[in-house]
C-alpha cells in the first residue's frame, strides 16, 4: 500500500472576499475529488481571501498511479485558470 500526500498552496487572485474565495474553492475540490477520487480539504489561509492551503491524499497500490493522479491535479488547476499554484509538496509513504 502506498499513501500519497499533497499540500498544494494557490493564490486567488481574482477573489475579491471570503464568499467569492469559497465558490472557486468548492468548485475546484468538487471537479478534483470527483474526477480522481482522492482526498481534499482546505488545510491553511482559511481567513484570507486571495490564498488557500489543499491537502491532498491518495491511497493505492503503487507509486506510479498517485504521481500520476498528481500531475493530473495539477495541470487541471493550471488550465481552470482561477488560481496559480505558489507551492507544491507531495511525499509517497
Amino acid at each position: 500500500m502506498v499513501v500519497g500526500i499533497c499540500e498544494i498552496e494557490v493564490l486567488i487572485p481574482y477573489a475579491s472576499s471570503l464568499k467569492e474565495k469559497r465558490i472557486i474553492i468548492n468548485s475546484i475540490k468538487d471537479k478534483i475529488t470527483k474526477r480522481f477520487n482522492v482526498s481534499i480539504a482546505e488545510v491553511g489561509y482559511q481567513d484570507k481571501w486571495q490564498r488557500a492551503l489543499f491537502g491532498v491524499a491518495k491511497v493505492s497500490n503503487d507509486r506510479a498511479s498517485i504521481e500520476k493522479v498528481f500531475g493530473f491535479i495539477d495541470k487541471l488547476i493550471i488550465e481552470d485558470g482561477r488560481m496559480e499554484i505558489i507551492n507544491w509538496n507531495e511525499r509517497l509513504v
